[in-house]
């Protein structure tokens, strides 16, 4: 499990770091007229929020690898978790 905990954690350093462009990206392009949308996400996508940058499903990922590495690990979070972290790695991998 702990193995885990740690690709989990890496991975979301790595999104970390290209949430950071991203965000700019997006915050350029709403100062330009653009970019007028919700959320970045579908309600369906697995979070319980809507946002329109990458730092709030960011810090919710962070929070559920937390809670996995705090001893609330169960099949039915690491899934979700990973699914979470999935889907931000496609969405980041447009902004490149």
């Amino acid at each position: 499990m702990e193995s885990i905990i740690e690709q989990l954690n890496a991975n979301l350093k790595i999104v970390y770091r290209q949430s950071l462009d991203a965000d700019k990206k997006l915050d350029e392009l709403q100062q330009q007229g653009h970019g007028k949308f919700k959320s970045l996400f579908p309600a369906d996508a697995g979070f319980d929020f809507e946002a329109k940058r990458f730092k709030p499903y960011i810090l919710d990922v962070a929070a559920d690898v937390e809670s996995l590495s705090s001893g609330e690990f169960t099949e039915q979070k690491l899934k979700s978790t990973v699914l979470k972290l999935q889907q931000l790695l496609q969405l980041l991998a447009t902004f490149k």
